[in-house]
């Protein structure tokens, strides 16, 4: 009888584990991870039992001091790290490292692998850069919040193909398309933007140094290794260089990303006739043994085999994306979440995006306006140029309406946008606590703004399906 509710719990874990399994498939559970950990990271900074820990655990040092005992020697690595700067500087290069990945293969063979299949996303993705970095300039021109321009600019991909898998066929499968193709170009320039524009003042020794080491590895993928032992060490280098040069670190993530290698180890000839003879030979192993349980000693020998055969036979790039993107998607980016979205609301003022002030500005106004106008109008404009100068083509099947309606999507900052946030507003003129000011208004302005981009979405492509329907 004791086995009975043993039998019971493995079953039920068995059964959780496929739920649990199921769950992370599913194209809307990034998104409601990420939210669940707003939620938390909110409480966590604006309950009286748990604001002060969690503020002091963020800016808790990791660095290591080494001090010799002559005082000769007096070195600290890494130079004022701390767990916030460890997750941003650290943790989110992997993202960056994976969203490089991503762009890499869809522009190899994916949406962006044809100047027809790309033409359009680009361009409506540099709509939807150009406006929003407008209307949040236009705002805030001459104020300490001018800086922030690039905040508005970025789509958060999970949570808008989150949105369109939840709304399933209401929307044309082109848009859908279209839409995540914008997502993976928008990151691109995001990226551009970052390294461009929100780096520190660069070191060009260091710099050089980097590349030197970028050419390196360049050389080594052109001579055709495809071994990720490899790629490893140059990665850590990289990284090192890029955070003391004063260019961003997550940046070496994206570089290098580009720089793994497309080509499998072997190719499509040499897998088949290396596996027709581990398969014989597998064959072979069966019938010397035919009683023996399966797989006996001789059967797992030729099935490692066959195994790694199948391994090396994958481009090292998608084996990189498909083994990082789980713990990207349910474990750094809920850990990015938490630190940074926790904003202590000392004033409800901060809920007031459309408030001015004549020095500060208004972070909330331009961030809430770009998000929620910029985007939207952005992309339609953009997209109606390309497609009435015959530059790109209208996805099959779509409408203006639901086209629109589907960019206001597109408003969705959050990840880069909140990324982006924790970059701006420094500098040698801004006192440290406006600067902390500013970026707790954007975070909560970027928060508001994509709540209601997302809700615009939805309200929008529901009522242009109806009355598509009803047409029909």
């Amino acid at each position: 009888m004791a086995l009975i509710p043993i039998y019971w719990w493995n079953k039920e874990v068995h059964n959780f584990r496929i739920s649990q399994d199921k769950f992370s498939k599913q194209p809307w559970a990034q998104g409601v991870i990420l939210l669940v950990s707003v939620v938390v990271a909110m409480l966590l900074a604006n309950l009286p039992f748990t604001k002060h820990l969690y503020h002091a655990f963020l800016e808790t040092h990791l660095s290591a001091h080494i001090t010799s005992p002559d005082g000769s020697i007096d070195w600290i690595f890494p130079k004022d790290m701390t767990v916030e700067k460890f997750i941003n500087d650290i943790l989110m290069v992997i993202f960056f490292f994976t969203v490089g990945l991503e762009i890499k293969r869809e522009v190899v063979c994916g949406e962006l692998s044809s100047f027809k299949k790309a033409i359009l996303p680009i361009i409506a993705a540099f709509g939807g850069v150009v406006a929003p970095a407008l209307i949040f300039t236009l705002v805030n021109h001459g104020t300490l919040a001018g800086s922030g321009w690039g905040i508005p600019t970025a789509t958060d991909i999970a949570f808008a193909v989150g949105i369109l898998s939840i709304l399933g066929d209401k929307v044309p499968v082109s848009l859908k398309v279209f839409l995540t193709a914008l997502a993976i170009a928008d990151d691109l320039i995001a990226i551009l933007v970052v390294a461009i524009f929100y780096g520190g003042s660069i070191n060009l020794l260091l710099l050089g140094i980097a590349l030197v080491v970028i050419a390196f590895v360049f050389l080594m993928k052109h001579l055709g290794e495809k071994r990720m032992a490899f790629y490893f060490v140059p990665a850590v280098i990289v990284w090192f260089l890029f955070y003391y040069s004063g260019i961003h670190a997550t940046m070496s993530g994206v570089v290098l990303a580009f720089l793994i290698p497309m080509d499998a180890r072997y190719n499509k000839a040499k897998f088949h006739r290396r596996a027709r003879i581990v398969w014989t030979n597998l064959t072979e192993a069966e019938a010397l043994a035919p009683d023996q349980d399966f797989p006996n000693g001789p059967e797992r020998h030729f099935l490692r085999r066959l195994s790694n055969l199948a391994r090396k036979s994958i481009p090292p790039s998608y084996r990189l994306e498909h083994a990082l993107n789980p713990w990207v998607n349910f474990l750094i980016m809920p850990i990015f979440a938490l630190a940074n979205a926790g904003v202590e609301i000392t004033d409800l003022s901060y809920f007031n995006v459309f408030a001015y002030d004549a020095t500060l500005g208004g972070v909330g106004m331009g961030i809430f306006l770009g998000l929620v106008l910029g985007k939207p109008l952005g992309i339609t404009f953009a997209s109606w140029i390309a497609i009435k100068c015959k530059v790109g083509e209208m996805p099959a099947k779509a409408t203006w309406p639901m086209l629109f309606a589907v960019a206001c999507l597109g408003g969705i900052g959050f990840t880069m946008s909140i990324f982006v946030d924790t970059l701006s507003f420094a500098g040698p003129d801004i006192p440290a606590d406006v600067t902390a000011h500013l970026r707790d208004a954007g975070k909560i302005a970027v928060l508001m703004g994509s709540l209601c981009a997302g809700i615009l979405g939805s309200v929008l492509i529901t009522f242009v399906h109806k009355m598509q329907g009803k047409k029909a």
